[in-house]
């Protein structure tokens, strides 16, 4: 139960230096240092937790996202690969950390989305700001929502995820996701709760110790819903993963 220390660690030796130079040249980023320490252990580490969670993705996303589709906490776009370009017309990517949207661009241009004809659109907002999104988007419901280690750090997620799914998902939409949660087994989640507090400090407000399963079955009532775990993964795992499929 002490592999978030492993985690830190890591994280400390490939995103100081590089934070500390980002403030360097531009003291103003002081103001964002967990967006900037993030943003450099996101480049060290993204591609690595991409490949660990790759067969999921590809069971998840890529046989059923479709139309356009909103990607809550896109980071440096790594959902974009796993959407079937024949079946997504549209890519919005919501990222609140902008330091992130280089890299973001880049990846979604490369699966053939692009802002300058309309497949692509990122937005800086959290996913919290139902309305900005709303008005961004032209107040036309998603068909697809899909989250990916993003709802760990959304404030007030019960509350946030009920407006997205109310405002911002159609009828008939679906939501995908793939979080880490807090384990059913109480000694478990007795060690998420106890890291919870460190992770979240770290980690740009991370939350490994959140019920996230059960804020998404409250959203709203389903039409339909399948749930399953990430195959191979230990229970003792502090990063507990559920995988979801639920229709509106």
């Amino acid at each position: 139960m002490l592999h978030p220390l492993t985690d830190l660690y890591l994280s400390v030796l490939n995103a100081l230096l590089p934070t500390i130079k980002s403030l360097i040249n531009s003291p103003v980023l002081i103001s964002q240092l967990s967006a900037v320490f993030m943003s450099h252990v996101w480049e060290a580490l993204s591609n690595g937790v991409d490949q660990n969670g790759k067969p999921v993705k590809q069971h998840l996303i890529t046989p059923h996202a479709q139309g356009t589709v909103l990607d809550l906490g896109a980071g440096h776009g790594h959902t974009v690969f796993y959407l079937d370009r024949a079946k997504v017309t549209n890519y919005i990517a919501l990222e609140p950390n902008t330091l992130m949207h280089p890299r973001l661009r880049q990846n979604a241009n490369k699966a053939g989305f692009h802002e300058h004809d309309g497949t692509l659109l990122i937005l800086s907002c959290g996913a919290e700001n139902t309305e900005h999104i709303l008005s961004a988007i032209g107040w036309t419901p998603v068909d697809t929502l899909v989250s990916v280690l993003t709802l760990c750090t959304v404030p007030d997620p019960p509350n946030t995820l009920r407006a997205l799914v109310e405002h911002v998902l159609k009828p008939g939409g679906q939501f995908l996701y793939y979080e880490h949660v807090l384990s059913h087994r109480p000694d478990v989640a007795r060690w998420q709760r106890f890291w919870a507090p460190v992770w979240a400090v770290a980690f740009d407000g991370c939350r490994m110790d959140r019920p996230t399963q059960k804020y998404i079955d409250e959203a709203t009532e389903w039409r339909e819903r399948s749930v399953w775990g990430k195959e191979g993964e230990p229970e003792e795992n502090l990063f507990y993963h559920r995988v979801g499929k639920y229709y509106k």
